[in-house]
């Protein structure tokens, strides 16, 4: 076609980019590599060979690592990390600076590389990921040069074993490796094993930033590398992208280690059209919801919501924007979409296609005879259940249904076990602004998609996975208190029974279960004796069960309108219960004299200190501050502080009032509901606070407590589908037990690994707890008529 018939009808000729740098640099190095390991690649074996999606044909044949490469990296990470962590956070950020500078300097040798080995079209790899990766280094330098002051009582975890996906590649691989290094950790990356290739790039050009040997150590292999990376007792952190399956293996393999841990898994995100939107718009964001990067995005757009008054409006747009989607070779810089990743997942994608009951609508563009291409797909009428509004396809695939109301709406968008990101689009900010914080997501997009930046958080809730990537929180995940670790926590149990007892006197005091508000029997109708230190019976108490579990979780579920209260309201009635055990200061001061035996000076500093908590975590009710973060976009993203949910708490048992008043505190001051365990040896004091409760205006369901056996309830609270969290600081080490099962769902925990904690000196720590108590919720607004 020449110049002039192009003019007459406008059709897009070919614009292919030159990738004979990439190809040069793979035969320089005869197409074959090594790890990279302590700041030298090792010798290259033949183990394995990365392709070109597009093409099926050969780029490189890569190292599979073994667990003596793995165990070679980690040593070296060790070897070089406490150097790397004394540096000044200024000779960091410099170090960061050159990478950002080099990857610049690089740019387009490392698009063309990407797309090579990704199969994304070069105007994604171009425009979007190597601009993102050097924002995040330049970004993360600025962050090292301010650690020093800003976080003064924060230190690095030490090495951390990062792996990443193949659908970004070099982006991942920047999310992770940016922030670690910034921190003072060194790293052992595991890439995946279809997409190495700019990793190992990567690697040589970090040699030319001077970065000290060992710092970033790459090994390159399949699924069994990463996992002897995550096993390996020399690593401190581990973060991870990829799939909730591999995810939920990765928790229960680190479980009890005390190995931090992030997971950024996948998605079904829902892309919500009202029919007051701009639907022109909303369709060319649908087209970079779902089709960007082949659909091979944890967040893309994939689950359609119109609204029905213009469903089949908004659907007759889409169809016809879909017959001009470009499909083809992805160094075509006129491609909108280019290969998938390899045969397995194209077969992946055709198969659940191939099952489903929907009307399907593929894009009519012819596709290349040679790689692994898939249409863009569009699958309508489909139910909510059905399996493709449920399940991650991870390809061009996007599914849809209609709603009638905002309400309905918001439930067809939380109706996943997934909770990624979420599309908003409505010209109406009332509606966007009454949506948004409505939506189980960590990053919810007003009338746009995909919008990333380093200083906006970026990460998930339910079983998308936990942590933040990017802005300060993706720092602080990379960081751990500073100082020695706290003593080993002796085990406390409850006082035999003496041989010779001191009975009560007075009328006997029926203790209780307390759930919804009101207190109830035991579901299994055993209750135990409690005996002071001294050998008399202070009384019984209930012995909770599984059930006892459950209708306690029912009752904080249904008590969702204390997370949507106001700050103001929940810090006054945390002042309340405040002022009403205040005024029982003589009580709790003998009782808590009589469980643990101290003097009645130190039982009453105790409930003075109680008091004091409360009044601490009323003040911060409404002064945990959410951030508007400076991106580079003519709009605003804010960074909102939003409850966890429901929490289930196993509370201390050396500390039994003070203890039980900080979790509790902590967790409703930030609109959280809980499910409190209280000290085993010592619950009478929590059963006593039933009437402070009950007093102080706190609604029914908020809080409930389940006194019984640590060992016993806490599996209960860590697999239960309802409880969104898990702290534990009981004086039995549950920490395995319960990362264990918290597995099922992915929930978040915060345990004790069998370590003493100072409950005088907790106020210090007020950062820690409140963010506990809070998820991140990052809601981009952009501006514009």
């Amino acid at each position: 076609m020449g110049v002039k018939e192009i003019f007459d009808d406008l059709s897009y000729g070919p614009a292919p980019e030159d990738a004979t740098a990439a190809r040069a640099w793979l035969s320089g190095q005869n197409a074959t590599f090594g790890h990279f390991i302590n700041g030298a690649f090792t010798e290259a074996r033949d183990d394995f060979e990365t392709k070109n999606p597009a093409t099926g044909q050969p780029l490189a044949r890569l190292t599979q690592g073994t667990d003596k490469d793995v165990d070679a990296a980690v040593s070296a990470a060790r070897r070089a990390q406490p150097r790397w962590a004394k540096l000044p956070g200024h000779a960091r950020a410099k170090y960061l600076y050159a990478l950002a500078r080099l990857v610049q300097k690089h740019a387009r040798f490392f698009a063309t590389l990407e797309t090579l080995d990704n199969g994304k079209p070069i105007r994604e790899s171009r425009d979007i990921d190597i601009p993102l990766v050097q924002r995040h280094f330049y970004y993360h330098a600025g962050l090292a040069q301010l650690m020093d002051t800003e976080l003064p009582n924060r230190a690095p975890h030490g090495v951390c074993g990062q792996v990443i996906p193949w659908n970004f590649p070099l982006l991942m691989l920047a999310w992770k490796v940016a922030p670690a290094l910034a921190a003072g950790n060194t790293v052992v990356l595991k890439p995946a094993e279809w997409t190495s290739l700019t990793a190992l790039l990567f690697a040589e050009i970090s040699r030319e930033a001077g970065l000290p040997k060992g710092v970033l150590n790459i090994v390159t292999g399949d699924g069994a590398t990463g996992s002897a990376l995550v096993a390996h007792g020399g690593v401190d952190k581990i973060a991870f992208t990829g799939s909730t399956e591999v995810g939920r293996i990765i928790r229960s393999a680190t479980a009890g280690s005390g190995k931090a841990l992030t997971l950024e898994l996948g998605g079904k995100s829902p892309y919500v059209v009202f029919e007051d939107a701009d639907l022109d718009s909303a369709v060319e964001g649908l087209v970079d919801a779902i089709w960007f990067n082949q659909g091979q995005v944890c967040c893309a757009g994939s689950r359609l919501l119109v609204q029905e008054s213009v469903a089949k409006k908004f659907e007759k747009k889409l169809i016809a924007r879909m017959a001009k989607l470009r499909i083809g070779d992805p160094l075509d810089k006129c491609v909108d979409v280019g290969a998938v990743i390899d045969p397995k997942q194209r077969k992946q994608i055709a198969d659940m296609v191939a099952a489903s009951t929907g009307t399907v609508h593929t894009a009519p563009a012819a596709l290349p005879k040679k790689g692994c291409y898939y249409p863009p797909t569009l699958i309508s009428g489909l139910a909510p259940a059905d399996p493709l509004m449920q399940e991650e396809i991870f390809g061009p695939v996007l599914v849809s249904t209609t709603f009638r109301t905002p309400a309905e709406a918001v439930a067809l968008a939380n109706n996943t076990r997934y909770g990624l990101a979420t599309s908003v689009w409505t010209e109406n900010v009332n509606v966007a602004l009454d949506i948004a914080p409505k939506l189980t997501a960590g990053v919810v997009w007003v009338n746009g998609t995909n919008m990333f930046d380093a200083a906006a958080g970026f990460g998930g809730v339910r079983e998308s996975g936990f942590g933040r990537e990017g802005g300060w929180e993706g720092l602080q995940a990379y960081t751990k208190p500073a100082g020695t670790p706290p003593p080993p926590l002796k085990r406390l149990a409850p006082e035999p029974a003496p041989a010779e007892a001191e009975l009560p006197d007075g009328i006997d005091r029926t203790a209780k279960i307390y759930i919804g508000g009101k207190q109830a029997r035991p579901d299994g109708g055993y209750s135990r004796a409690v005996w002071s230190p001294r050998g008399r019976l202070l009384g019984h108490a209930p012995v909770g069960n599984r059930k006892d579990v459950r209708n306690a979780v029912e009752a904080a579920a249904n008590a969702g309108s204390w997370s949507r209260s106001t700050a103001h309201l929940r810090a006054q009635i945390l002042y309340y219960i405040a002022e009403n055990l205040s005024a029982r200061r003589d009580e709790f001061t003998e009782r808590v004299r009589g469980l643990t035996g101290v003097q009645a000076r130190t039982a009453q500093a105790e409930v003075d200190a109680s008091v004091d908590r409360l009044f601490t975590w009323a003040a911060w009710a409404d002064k945990f501050d959410s951030a508007a973060k400076p991106v580079p976009m003519r709009g605003v993203v804010l960074a909102m502080r939003e409850p966890v949910g429901v929490i289930g708490a196993l509370c201390p048992d050396e500390a039994p009032l003070l203890g039980l008043v900080t979790v509790m505190g902590a967790a409703l001051s930030m609109g959280n509901r809980v499910v409190l365990v209280p000290s085993e040896p010592a619950p009478l004091a929590a059963t006593d606070l039933y009437q402070v409760l009950d007093t102080s205006d706190v609604p029914g369901g908020v809080v409930n407590i389940v006194p019984g056996s640590h060992a016993e309830l806490a599996p209960h609270l860590a697999a239960h589908m309802g409880v969104d969290a898990v702290w534990s600081f009981s004086s039995t080490d549950l920490s395995a037990e319960i990362e264990r099962a918290a597995a099922n769902n992915l929930k978040r925990t915060w345990v004790n690994y069998g370590r003493a904690r100072d409950w005088t000196a907790t106020e210090q720590e007020a950062q820690a707890w409140l963010e506990a108590a809070t998820e991140v919720k990052t809601i981009w607004v952009p501006y514009g008529a």
